[in-house]
């Protein structure tokens, strides 16, 4: 098979992937899920006509000749019903919030009156109908929609749905992701130290990536390079929605994952990118029928090197992930920030390579975070953003403007908009 290009893999995977159903939550526990419906104004609001400010309901037709002296009728707060009408000559001091009484049709601001006593007012300033006045249903009307299915929930949204009376929200299903790791050479977090050994960083790094996606993962530990004991890990990690592996994707004679995939139904779509770091990542469909689940499980084989893991993640599983949950924007955001070196590249592969944005007068300027080997997962914990080199440059000069993926978790949009 012929490497892919990222873009190319990216749209492979997305024909595949599909936003799952839907399911009640609490509003409490549905920060950043996703609506699976549109939501509805059960009221207008406000719910009639209320002041603006703190201040006087007038008749601005009393305000011809001003400084003009007014009787004060009734004092109005928040939450109470008027229940005198403002005749001419006549005023009611009112709160914000507080329903505008019959006969006025604007309100003074404290700051522009004099109180002359409790029972009279001074006002200083002439004002037009409607001043200071937030008018009936000018934030919502009753029935209609003030929100649409696919709509991410934020604080501000949260504030919506509670202002509607949405206690419960139908929001789109999060999917289960399994992660494992394989290799006889590594060595899990709670293991005694062992020099011949190397760290499992993996599980727990690409852990970490899908918790900062609102997923609380699976971790199925380490699978050692044995064809039975693998096939029973892998098995287990098929009854999951997504199974991420790490390592043994590759081509090697010991590399077995991806032939025991294909030997339990998984249907094997690509296995090579033309990417670095990252290139052996591979991704398959086990149909819902074959792997005993009403859905299809997606599968990424991911490569053991650990930066090369986390960045494909980034560019393969994150936006499917998300795409899952039914965001419309799932693609890290792409800035354009000014390279402060020279950079070398061979032509063939798309390149990203991890750097530090600082803040500069019209824009940002990255530096590379040092050594760029897949192994150097410093590079990748010190860095802003992956600064993305086109597969057909040869080599970058200092000053060019680049486009950066930013790594900020909050922060995405709806296409990838990088040049391979």
């Amino acid at each position: 098979m012929e490497h892919l290009s990222v873009t190319d893999a990216q749209q492979c995977i997305l024909e595949f992937v599909k936003t799952l159903g839907a399911e009640p939550v609490r509003l409490e526990q549905s920060l950043g899920r996703v609506l699976a419906d549109d939501v509805y104004a059960n009221r207008d609001l406000p719910p009639y006509d209320v002041s603006a400010m703190d201040g006087y309901a007038v008749r601005s037709a009393d305000l011809a000749l001003v400084p003009a002296t007014l009787s004060v009728i009734e004092d109005i707060k928040a939450g109470d019903m008027p229940a005198k009408t403002v005749h001419a000559g006549q005023c009611a001091r009112i709160m914000t919030g507080a329903p505008l009484p019959a006969g006025a049709d604007a309100v003074i601001r404290v700051e522009d009156t004099r109180a002359s006593s409790e029972t009279e007012v001074q006002i200083n300033v002439a004002v037009k109908p409607g001043n200071d006045i937030r008018l009936q249903g000018e934030a919502m009307r009753n029935g209609d929609a003030v929100l649409a299915a696919g709509t991410e929930i934020t604080p501000g949204i949260s504030g919506i749905l509670a202002t509607v009376k949405s206690a419960q929200v139908r929001v789109h299903r999060r999917p289960r992701v399994a992660i494992l790791s394989t290799g006889n050479e590594l060595e899990d977090i709670d293991d005694p130290v062992d020099p011949d050994k190397i760290p499992n960083s993996n599980s727990y790094a690409l852990m970490a990536q899908v918790q900062a996606l609102g997923i609380e993962p699976d971790l199925l530990g380490i699978a050692r390079d044995d064809p039975a004991e693998l096939a029973e890990y892998l098995q287990r990690g098929l009854k999951f929605d997504v199974l991420l592996v790490s390592g043994g994707t590759s081509v090697g004679v010991h590399d077995y994952v991806r032939p025991i995939l294909e030997s339990l139904g998984v249907q094997m779509k690509f296995w090579r990118v033309a990417m670095k770091p990252g290139h052996p990542v591979a991704f398959g469909v086990l149909p819902g029928n074959a792997g005993g689940n009403s859905k299809d499980t997606f599968i990424f084989g991911l490569p053991g090197n650990p930066v090369s893991s986390m960045v494909c993640f980034e560019q393969f599983v994150s936006p499917a992930l998300r795409r899952m949950m039914g965001h419309a924007r799932i693609h890290r955001r792409t800035i354009s920030a000014r390279l402060t070196h020279n950079l070398k590249h061979q032509p063939g592969r798309t390149e990203f390579v991890r750097v530090t944005l600082k803040s500069e007068e019209g824009g940002y300027a990255a530096t590379s975070t040092g050594a760029q080997g897949s192994g150097m997962l410093l590079s990748m914990a010190r860095a802003d953003g992956l600064l993305v080199v086109p597969s057909d440059s040869a080599g970058l000069a200092g000053g060019s403007m680049m486009a950066v993926q930013l790594l900020d978790g909050t922060v995405f949009q709806e296409d990838a908009i990088f040049k391979e």
